[in-house]
């Protein structure tokens, strides 16, 4: 006869699930909203969501350090807090960017508002969590929110866009279960740090190395495919030019600060058990994606496509910071993120400024380089603002990704890895020439025929002005608060045993 099992309410920590309920309770309370009373104003839901994000935040940022939950499969150590407190800062940045001058679909929609808290519930689950399943289940809650979004952008290349990452994701599912298979297979157990255990105990056993180099190995794949790493990214630049500009944006950043993070605690785990093919595995990922990635961006007609390649380039540079393994390279990934994600979100912002229903400037591109031909004699505030997000992605001092991009090099050094540095320092070169391409353009080219004030400012709102400013504001600034921001950062991390 089984006996009935007593959990009290007070061993559930049900606080640790707070952030996450908060954007499920959002996201339902806005189907409920549309339900009662249909076509309301698209603004009431861009509020409704960010007042739901702020309350968010402040429950994440209130939580005790270091606390399991829910029959302990919820993890609220450091690095989760620290993640979703960026997680949820873009997510601010982003919903405003819906409130345009122009009608575009998706951002009519309530379900659009919803979904997306529904994705930001999944990606707080898989970053909260060292259990394999639950970070299954936030990867796929996450996802398929995601596929939705992109599709209602609502053309053709939008969901050609979404079958492709629907396509890419099925395959990061499969690869991920294949790999949790064969580890609980070794282990008996899902949780990381058992995992870690029974790893380290087998490790000398007759036969058992290649079992932990084919889970290792499964997992790696799949998270390659979430960070768009060489070369499961093939499809990558394509989803980016499918999307709507913002929500590109958003994704060169948070789905991919979820799945560093996740990556970090799998495969550091395989570093720190001295399995020394997971480090030179990951290394070769990271070195070959941004060079690669670096490259293509070079021959890219469309100023999005190149952004893509960039994002694709800047996730290959970060990944090394996983195979350095030490608490400042750690630290290093949140910092480089939180930076990156004012630049790019900004950078992508100024595509939907000008972005038309129809292609006014090419056959196939929304955002040719001829489009911003002459842009400082027609718009000039919004040409100097580019022009310094360029500067920024291409790691120039002072601006906010230099910070990122140094700390990383440094971290690599510490460890004896020069090597690394170098060929970091080498593809921040070759990137200056194509962001610099785009800074020809605007302040040496004259304007194209259709080229004129109305088409490059065709999208522009108070909104877009007020998050374009911010993001300036924090890329330019950098330099004065990054000190405290990377001891926090630092802290955390460390806090966390990372």
């Amino acid at each position: 006869m089984l006996e009935p099992v007593k959990i009290s309410l007070e061993a559930l920590n049900l606080m640790t699930l707070a952030p996450m309920l908060i954007a499920i309770a959002g996201g339902l309370v806005i189907l409920t909203i549309d339900l009662i009373k249909e076509n309301l104003h698209k603004s009431l839901y861009v509020m409704l969501t960010i007042l739901i994000i702020l309350i968010d935040l402040g429950v994440t940022v209130s939580l005790t350090v270091n606390e399991r939950g829910f029959f302990d499969v919820v993890l609220m150590d450091g690095v989760a807090i620290v993640t979703q407190v960026i997680i949820l800062v873009a997510s601010m940045l982003f919903i405003p960017l819906a409130l345009t001058s122009k009608r575009f679909h998706e951002y009519s929609y309530p379900e659009f508002f919803a979904l997306f808290l529904f994705m930001l519930a999944g990606l707080q689950f898989m970053v909260s969590s060292d259990n394999l399943i639950l970070i299954f289940i936030g990867l796929e809650t996450s996802s398929l929110s995601l596929y939705t979004l992109i599709a209602l952008h609502n053309r053709h290349n939008s969901f050609e866009a979404a079958v492709k990452y629907f396509t890419m994701g099925a395959l990061a599912a499969g690869f991920y279960s294949m790999g949790a298979a064969i580890l609980y297979g070794i282990s008996g157990s899902l949780e990381l740090y058992q995992i870690a255990d029974a790893v380290q105990a087998r490790l000398d056993e007759v036969g058992m190395l290649p079992l932990i180099i084919g889970g290792a190995a499964f997992l790696l794949a799949s998270f390659a495919f979430k960070l768009s790493l060489f070369p499961f990214h093939t499809w990558a630049p394509d989803v980016y030019e499918g999307a709507s500009a913002p929500l590109a944006g958003y994704m060169s950043i948070v789905p991919k600060v979820a799945a560093f993070v996740v990556s970090m605690r799998i495969f550091e785990m395989f570093i720190h058990l001295n399995v020394a093919w997971v480090e030179n595995a990951i290394l070769t990922l990271a070195v070959i994606t941004m060079t690669l990635a670096n490259i293509m961006a070079l021959v890219q007609e469309d100023v999005k496509r190149m952004l893509a390649y960039s994002s694709i380039s800047h996730a290959g540079f970060v990944m090394a910071a996983i195979a350095i393994a030490t608490t400042k390279s750690n630290a290093a990934i949140f910092l480089y993120y939180g930076l990156f994600l004012f630049t790019n979100l900004g950078a992508f912002a100024m595509l939907w400024v000008s972005r038309h229903k129809h292609r006014v400037h090419h056959a196939r591109y929304d955002h040719p380089y001829e489009k911003f031909s002459g842009m400082i004699g027609i718009m000039p505030m919004g040409a100097v603002v580019m022009a310094l997000f360029m500067l920024s992605l291409a790691g120039v001092p002072p601006f906010s990704v230099f910070w990122g991009k140094i700390y990383i090099m440094s971290s690599a050094v510490d460890v004896g890895m020069i090597w690394l540095a170098i060929v970091m320092g080498i593809n921040s070169a070759i990137s200056a020439f194509y962001y610099l391409k785009l800074i020809v353009y605007m302040f040496l080219r004259e304007p194209s025929v259709t080229t004129k004030e109305e088409t490059v400012y065709y999208n522009v709102s108070k909104p877009l002005m007020t998050v374009l400013g911010l993001t300036v504001f924090v890329t330019v600034g950098s330099m004065f608060y990054v000190d405290p921001l990377l001891e926090y950062i630092t802290e955390m991390v460390k806090v966390s045993g990372y």
